[in-house]
């Protein structure tokens, strides 16, 4: 089993750079072969509409995302770990999924693919307030978008009260983070 985690953080070694690493950590104990990525190191551009890649070439924008629709095609599942910003998913988060769109297409779609369909996807959110069920339309939403996208949403994962302090000063987190990897091997093989 093969699982990429991508981390939408603008920061490199923040909260939800640790929680996706832990979950991976946990996968990787059990056998999976895990890789994080970093949207912070990558150069990934917006979406341009231009639907050129409808044409049946791919995406037009040439950047590093052009690495990542490789590895997705190679990756039974996808961890995405975004920050909330503003109520929503980062901005980094933003760019990539609207990048899925040149691969990606729905069963409603006239240019469908099977093998497009069915990855699994792990949803992790970091926030600063304290309440799980604040942003809870946006998480719901977000799971129900990549549902149409044809993604199997194995999880969706709220870690909060960021503000208080980073996630890998609390008792016991870590630990917790990397039974989340452990659960979705053990329920994937």
């Amino acid at each position: 089993m093969k699982i990429l985690g991508f981390i939408a953080s603008p920061r490199r070694e923040g909260n939800t750079a640790y929680v996706v690493n832990k979950i991976l950590e946990g996968a990787k104990e059990q056998g999976a072969d895990t890789q994080a990525r970093y949207a912070c190191d990558c150069n990934i551009n917006p979406c341009k509409g231009c639907l050129g890649c409808t044409q049946g070439n791919g995406c037009v924008v040439r950047d590093d995302m052009q690495e990542l629709y490789d590895e997705l095609k190679h990756t039974d599942v996808l961890i995405l770990g975004s920050p909330v910003y503003m109520g929503q998913m980062s901005a980094q988060a933003k760019v990539f999924t609207d990048r899925l769109f040149a691969q990606i297409t729905p069963r409603f779609s006239p240019r469908f693919k099977e093998e497009n369909a069915g990855k699994k996807l792990v949803l992790v959110w970091t926030q600063g307030n304290p309440d799980p069920e604040m942003f809870r339309v946006y998480f719901d939403y977000t799971r129900h978008m990549f549902e149409m996208l044809e993604f199997e949403v194995k999880g969706v994962h709220v870690i909060t009260g960021t503000r208080n302090g980073p996630v890998n000063k609390r008792e016991n987190f870590g630990p917790s983070m990397k039974d989340i990897g452990i659960s979705l091997v053990s329920e994937l093989s």
